[in-house]
């Protein structure tokens, strides 16, 4: 089977209320699934690796704040774009929802099970 690249999408700030112990939890359950997807042979990819570095660097304060909502959505959009597929993982996420459409719209194999993708 040839390797994919995955967008790992789920929940991030949803259901914290910008809680940085919640949100931190939300990311290691996002993280949680890189390392077997990339043993399997594929490349994880997750928009806030790439989000919260730009973030840093433009003067972000809080989850939210204008230099959030410039930079982390669009990354994970324009990110996509360069995917094969996404990992849907379980939980509320607007954003996560969103990234599926966009996912779907470029015609990507969408995923909601971690066992599905190993299993190819």
């Amino acid at each position: 089977m040839k390797p994919m690249t995955i967008l790992i999408a789920g929940p991030y700030r949803s259901g914290t209320n910008d809680d940085p112990v919640l949100i931190q939890q939300n990311l290691d359950r996002l993280e949680a699934m890189a390392l077997p997807l990339f043993r399997a042979g594929h490349i994880p990819l997750i928009g806030e690796w790439l989000a919260l570095p730009l973030l840093k660097l433009a003067g972000s304060a809080k989850p939210g704040d204008e230099a959030y909502q410039e930079i982390s959505y669009p990354v994970a959009h324009r990110l996509i774009t360069k995917c094969d597929a996404i990992l849907r993982i379980e939980g509320a996420s607007k954003g996560a929802d969103a990234d599926v459409e966009v996912a779907r719209k470029l015609g990507l194999k969408i995923f909601y099970n971690l066992e599905d993708i190993l299993a190819l």
